[in-house]
């Protein structure tokens, strides 16, 4: 069976993180995208569940305190978090557990299963880029959209902290190489694996 993986992915909101992770979909093996909790109001079309988990802020609030988060964040006045329980779940079974979070939750992860962890930030090539891309979805007004550029341009001065940069030039090439950063996330050994090992080599004279 394969053993279970993370994989971290981060990047400006409009970089096309979940078009590629789609696009890649059949060639990456079993996986889970782990699904942030809040207790912000769903959007039109947005589904419990498959989006987000939405809770309140007193449930959130208790599952901070019993410790059932990986990671959390205070965003714009709600609280956005990922669970531990599915993430544990997939991880058992052997999947490729896939995040998409912020920077701030890179580190957060990092910390805490640094061992299994690897991690890519995806972005456009510039900035203008990133500004032409976010103007075409009109799905934001003006004042969201500056608030992301800034975000963006923060963002983007931790790409050193990953082990990988994708490039989302086109979505084709973005997506190959992605595939490639998934292949080596679920290559890559926890220290235990390398002391078994280790200890299995040498024993086998």
């Amino acid at each position: 069976m394969q053993k279970g993986a993370i994989l971290v992915l981060s990047g400006p909101s409009g970089a096309g993180k979940s078009t590629i992770i789609n696009a890649a979909s059949d060639e990456i093996g079993e996986y889970y995208f782990s699904i942030s909790t809040t207790t912000r109001a769903p959007r039109v079309g947005e589904e419990d569940g498959k989006d987000y988990f939405f809770v309140t802020k007193e449930s959130f609030e208790e599952d901070i305190k019993a410790g059932n988060f990986l990671e959390y964040a205070e965003v714009h006045g709600n609280y956005y978090g990922t669970s531990l329980k599915p993430v544990r779940e997939a991880l058992e079974e052997g999947k490729l557990v896939i995040f998409d979070i912020d920077v701030q939750g890179h580190r957060l992860v990092r910390a805490k299963m640094n061992d299994i962890t690897t991690s890519a930030f995806i972005t456009p090539p510039t900035l203008k880029a990133l500004e032409t891309r976010l103007r075409a979805r009109s799905t934001d007004d003006e004042s969201v959209i500056v608030k992301r550029i800034e975000n963006a341009k923060g963002e983007i001065k931790a790409v050193g902290e990953y082990d990988f940069t994708i490039i989302n030039d086109t979505v084709e090439e973005a997506t190959k190489r992605f595939v490639i950063v998934a292949k080596a996330a679920r290559l890559k050994q926890s220290t235990e694996d390398q002391e078994k090992f280790v200890e299995q080599w040498l024993a086998n004279n």
